[in-house]
């Protein structure tokens, strides 16, 4: 009881129905009533909470600058560290192997539980709701954000976007090389064959093609 209200206080927001509360909490191994699902609501919430941030509080970034800040504030690294904060490994409902192994702090189960939770939140109340609870758990980080820092490469955002979601690194395939030695121009393919995602980039070397393709597989992306 003393877990939950805890974590009721973390989110600045008290449960009406409590059996989302405890099925948010709730890794596969435990019940058959487990969070998967709400994790998967999760998700898409946080990513639109913090896209709706970006998009209200820096009207100057790009299309592909605001995707590329968006991964960064969402990546599996970052639920870590508010699930960290949250303590929220001290909460969870996991089986006795998971316990054994080391469950209650490994990166995916936090990240997916911190997801779950906000599915849970946006269920028993609504967006805007959910939107303050996620605003509230993320202040540290949107109070540190400058948009002038430099951020990763799209290369390396989707794959950390990717290794977050437990999917397969993305597959790069040159398509063609045209124009003169000194004027080259490339197309590369970047296929994300789980999620049917086949786009393409290009540019004035390989390197710049891939990356290119990479930032079109992000905009893709919910």
């Amino acid at each position: 009881m003393k877990g939950r209200q805890r974590i009721e206080a973390a989110l600045g927001h008290v449960f009406r129905r409590g059996e989302l509360l405890d099925q948010a909490l709730t890794h596969r191994s435990f019940a058959a009533a487990h969070n998967e699902r709400l994790e998967f609501l999760g998700d898409a919430v946080l990513n639109c909470c913090i896209a709706a941030w970006l998009y209200r509080h820096h009207g100057d970034l790009s299309e592909g600058e605001l995707s590329r800040h968006r991964a960064t504030l969402v990546c599996q690294r970052a639920l870590v560290a508010v699930a960290t904060r949250l303590t929220l490994g001290d909460c969870l409902r996991l089986g006795e192997g998971e316990l054994k192994s080391g469950g209650a702090t490994r990166p995916s189960i936090l990240a997916d539980a911190l997801e779950a939770l906000i599915g849970a939140v946006f269920l028993d109340a609504d967006f805007a709701t959910a939107v303050q609870v996620v605003e509230r758990l993320w202040q540290p980080q949107l109070a540190a954000f400058d948009p002038r820092r430099s951020v990763k490469d799209a290369k390396t955002v989707l794959q950390e976007v990717l290794q977050g979601r437990r999917l397969p690194l993305p597959i790069y395939t040159l398509l063609a090389t045209e124009g003169a030695a000194h004027a080259q121009r490339f197309t590369v393919q970047c296929h994300i064959e789980p999620l049917d995602i086949r786009v393409t980039g290009q540019g004035s070397s390989r390197r710049l093609a891939e990356q290119a393709a990479a930032q079109a597989a992000m905009e893709h992306l919910a």
